[in-house]
């Protein structure tokens, strides 16, 4: 990284904002991302992503694009597309990859196929909560199969909670599913090109690490190190490597994991454009491993020139 002139990036357009339940994360995460491209001597911009993207790409000079959107439209592989189209390099997994990763459902189904350790998992409708309970339980944890930030994601701890569990999931999304509940402890591990940072133990007060102790909550409580034995950590970073792997992302991204009592890691989804914002996990993993939040957008941005591809 040191070797690179900020003027070989060109012109890079952050593209932050768009129309997701994510928005506000985005505009924070672009903004930031910006500012220390910015500060590092990149010639880089914002752009609020609407329904003239295709116009605005299309006028302005650009040489390589960072994505900054959470959500849909964002990390589902529709922005990736239209920039493969345009041949506009950008960060982050390609197109399929994006999509996989977005859809919580079927990465769970590719972690089952790969012997990747996940909850139990069954699809979910307001006709078979009942089936649901006897299948896996009544301790869950309901969640929209295409949102990140926790958004629409409830915790159940008995049937009666069930079904408002599963309305407030299907106000987000018409694919909603249920999971086992598993909350002895929560990692997450970020993936920066072909490595692994040191992996973050989230704890927190609410019923689970839900968007406000994300964004908001000043409580909620970091540890990294993680507290792991070495054998354990070595263990944790392989899992995340794995289900990285397995839904063929690539670049950057974060993995979530639980783990019970006795110590079993279960991999619970796979983000490929984590937040960036101060309450953000990547940027705290890259500080703990050396890198400040400078180096850790030029690393990022780095991987769109030409030797990285």
């Amino acid at each position: 990284m040191s070797t690179i002139n900020p003027k070989e990036f060109g012109r890079v357009a952050v593209l932050y904002g768009g129309d997701s339940a994510e928005r506000e994360v985005s505009l924070n995460s672009g903004a930031a991302v910006c500012d220390a491209l910015c500060g590092a001597g990149v010639d880089a911009f914002l752009i609020d992503v609407d329904a003239d993207i295709v116009t605005r790409l299309q006028s302005e000079k650009i040489d390589r694009v960072f994505i900054a959107l959470h959500g849909a439209a964002g990390e589902d592989g529709r922005i990736q597309a239209l920039l493969e189209f345009m041949q506009l390099p950008y960060t982050g997994s390609r197109v399929q990859a994006s999509a996989l990763a977005m859809d919580k459902w079927k990465s769970k189904q590719i972690f089952t196929a790969e012997a990747i350790p996940t909850p139990e998992y069954r699809a979910l409708s307001a006709d078979n909560l009942n089936s649901v309970i006897e299948e896996i339980g009544e301790h869950l944890m309901v969640k929209p199969a295409h949102e990140g930030s926790s958004i629409g994601m409830s915790k159940v701890t008995s049937r009666d909670q069930l079904q408002q569990a599963y309305q407030a999931a299907a106000q987000y999304d018409s694919n909603v599913f249920a999971e086992q509940l598993i909350e002895a402890a929560e990692y997450t591990v970020a993936v920066l090109g072909t490595e692994t940072l040191p992996p973050i133990k989230l704890e927190t007060d609410h019923q689970f690490y839900d968007y406000d102790a994300k964004y908001i909550a000043d409580d909620t409580r970091y540890l990294c190190p993680c507290g792991l034995p070495s054998e354990k950590e070595a263990e944790l970073k392989n899992l995340a490597v794995q289900a990285f792997q397995a839904l063929g992302c690539e670049g950057w991204g974060r993995v979530d994991f639980m783990a019970d009592e006795q110590g079993a890691f279960y991999t619970l989804e796979v983000n490929t454009v984590p937040g960036m914002t101060d309450h953000s996990l990547v940027p705290m993993a890259a500080k703990a491993s050396g890198l400040d939040f400078s180096a850790l957008v030029l690393n990022i941005l780095s991987q769109t020139l030409p030797s990285s591809q």
